[in-house]
């Protein structure tokens, strides 16, 4: 599997939810589930068959988590020297030039991602055109109600 890059703060995120699943979640569970035991038959217990499918979903999150976190390649962005190229991990401010509106984003991982905070998937369209650009570049970004074109303002790394 290919590395994962993610800021310390995503990496640290999922590393608290990971501990939160593991020791809160997956305990209330288990005990959901022999409690749902306890009223007789299995096979008409509904209590029991949603207990059994939480403990699917969280077991399954948990090792997405253990997954990504094995796989991580934390990137600090201040420790990487400014060359005025967007990078992973740095903060854009462009201007849309089809709505004239400013925007701001952070390059960022994909479980970091959260597009109303200003936090953009490395994967997104946005993102994949802005990558290796620099200050005063004009980016094109396919999207489903046509091309938006983005003059990049300013590059920072915080």
């Amino acid at each position: 599997m290919n590395k994962i890059p993610m800021t310390i703060k995503g990496y640290e995120k999922l590393h608290i939810e990971l501990k939160k699943l593991k020791n809160v979640v997956r305990p209330k569970i288990i005990s959901a589930i022999s409690e749902s035991r306890k009223h007789g038959d299995l096979k008409e217990n509904a209590e029991y068959h949603a207990a059994r499918e939480e403990q699917a979903f969280c077991e399954k999150r948990i090792k997405d988590i253990e997954s990504k976190l094995y796989h991580a390649q934390i990137i600090d962005i201040k420790n990487i020297s400014f060359n005025g190229k967007v990078v992973f991990g740095s903060t854009v401010s462009v201007l849309n030039l089809n709505s004239k509106k400013e925007f701001i984003f952070c390059i960022v991982g994909d479980d970091e991602s959260n597009f109303k905070d200003g936090l953009i998937s490395i994967n997104s369209p946005i993102a994949r055109s802005l990558i290796g650009k620099k200050i005063l570049d004009i980016v094109a970004v396919d999207t489903p109600s046509g091309t938006i074109k983005y003059k990049i303002l300013n590059v920072q790394y915080i």
